[in-house]
């Protein structure tokens, strides 16, 4: 499972640099800009969602082993 998330994390960072690219500096919500600025935002959403997996299984694991008195 850690890696799967991992490999979401790099496929939505891919995707959020391939779009970024799409994005018109002049005209950022006209045309094929309006789609490149909603997926880099979709991707940023994504990762951070995806990172905070990351942690709350870490956090999981630590109170899993934990034992109480």
């Amino acid at each position: 499972m850690k890696y799967f998330i991992y490999f979401i994390i790099v496929a939505a960072a891919g995707l959020g640099i391939f779009n970024a690219s799409k994005i018109n500096i002049n005209a950022p919500f006209e045309g094929e800009s309006t789609v490149g600025l909603i997926t880099v935002l979709a991707s940023l959403c994504a990762i951070i969602l995806m990172l905070i997996l990351l942690v709350s299984r870490r956090i999981a694991q630590k109170v899993k082993g934990h034992k109480y008195k």
